[in-house]
């Protein structure tokens, strides 16, 4: 959350490989796959020539040679205008930050955006999410879009569901970059702005299905015969459409404000950083306490309720089939029950304190709180998103290889490549025994 705020500290000093002087701009030049006739002097081009030299086409007089170089230099004016206007337009966003001026922020901000913890520790964590989680999410996603072939409700909340942790998996690289270069970023301010997104959009995403998942279970167990009309393979579809729309809507305040800043004695932060006097930023706080109160309190009180009610429906159905012979049944349930605990665990770890920090750090900044309490606040925060990350690799294990249609897909898969193993082995005994007897 961009948070550590700061005072202007003078004028704004250039980037790495920035120059003063002032030189040429690629824009001023022709592009290379441009040839620029020669019009001057009189002369005709080597085009005109050609052009003479042509069997079918009529030799013209001087003045219609001027009108056609006239009408050449327009032409090529005009593309040169219209190749300067598009590399201004790609260039704009990641050269803003060079026209920013140098902020200064405490000197304990400083320290914590430097220390071991945040350039050493927290990176070392990310690697080992990124090199566990994408593996898992991958073989998950794999499964449940091609090996499943009935398309239940379930498998289409968790196939999304491991989409959005392999996409936020495969963006962990460019944070991983970040924290090891000393919290100083250098992919410029579009690459700033989607890696923020990024990770909103995925802690959004997660808990909407997370949510939409705990009521489908609840559901298929208290309502099993009734609720079958509802729990399409349609309906479902829909909804983790909507899910994503909603996500990608709260995201959109983060890809239109300035992301990133040029902080003295530290580089260009990446979502660090936030000027308390810009109308803008408390515009983006307060809508951000809003976002977090709709998109993670009001799921968490549905998906709590939904679990606690899946909690005690299996346990009363255990209770009544205790004194009977079907212990199968019974020990299915307690694993489901084991199960749903361990879940909503997963989901209150993971997102609780993330949010409950974020939202208290807004409150302070918006109320006008003192510099210390921001920064303790963004403190707490930093770590807690670093260990809310482990849900990447969390779902799989719960969600993805908990469920019994993934284990058999998986076990199925493994078994093909150990019987075509076998079978490689075999033909090349065979071979070898035959060899030898001639």
């Amino acid at each position: 959350m961009a948070a550590i705020s700061g005072s202007n500290a003078g004028p704004a000093t250039l980037l790495k490989g920035g120059s003063e002087s002032g030189s040429t701009s690629e824009g001023d030049n022709p592009p290379s796959d441009v040839t620029v006739d020669n019009v001057s002097g009189g002369g005709s081009t080597e085009r005109e020539d050609t052009v003479e030299r042509g069997p079918l086409v009529s030799i013209g007089t001087s003045a219609d040679k001027k009108s056609r170089n006239k009408k050449k230099k327009n032409l090529y004016s005009k593309k040169n205008s219209k190749t300067k206007n598009s590399l201004i337009k790609i260039k704009a966003l990641n050269k803003t930050t060079q026209n920013l001026k140098t902020f200064s922020i405490s000197k304990d901000a400083v320290l914590f955006l430097k220390s071991v913890l945040v350039t050493r520790v927290m990176p070392s964590f990310y690697i080992l999410l990124f090199l566990i989680s994408l593996p898992l999410n991958a073989l998950a996603l794999v499964t449940f879009t091609c090996k499943i072939k009935e398309k239940k409700p379930a498998v289409i909340y968790m196939s999304n569901l491991a989409c959005v942790d392999l996409l936020f998996t495969l963006l962990l690289p460019l944070k991983i970059h970040y924290h090891l270069n000393g919290s100083d970023w250098v992919f410029g301010e579009v690459a700033c702005r989607v890696l923020s997104a990024a990770f909103y959009c995925y802690m959004y995403c997660s808990i909407l299905l997370m949510m939409c998942m705990s009521v489908d279970r609840l559901l298929a167990v208290v309502f099993p015969i009734v609720s079958l009309t509802w729990r399409t393979t349609r309906n479902s579809v829909y909804v983790c459409a909507l899910a994503w729309m909603l996500a990608l809507i709260g995201t959109v305040p983060l890809l239109l404000i300035t992301q990133t800043l040029n902080i003295k004695d530290l580089g260009i932060t990446c979502h660090d950083a936030l000027r308390h006097n810009d109308p803008a930023d408390q515009t983006y706080m307060i809508l951000f306490s809003v976002l977090s109160c709709l998109y993670f309190f009001l799921p968490l009180v549905i998906t709590l309720v939904c679990y606690s009610s899946i909690i005690y429906a299996l346990s009363v159905k255990s209770g009544r089939l205790a004194t009977s012979s079907s212990s199968s049944s019974s020990n299915q349930r307690r694993r489901a029950v084991i199960m749903t605990i361990a879940t909503m665990l997963e989901f209150v770890v993971c997102f609780a304190a993330t949010n409950a920090i974020l939202l208290y750090h807004c409150v302070v900044l918006v109320t006008g709180g003192t510099r210390g309490e921001g920064n303790a606040s963004y403190m707490a925060y930093m770590l807690a998103v670093c260990a809310g990350s482990s849900s990447v690799f969390l779902d799989p294990l719960l969600y993805y290889y908990g469920s019994s249609q993934c284990r058999q897909q998986i076990r199925s898969v493994l078994r093909r490549k150990k019987t075509k193993r076998d079978t490689k082995l075999s033909n090349t005994t065979e071979v070898g025994i035959q060899t030898e007897s001639c």
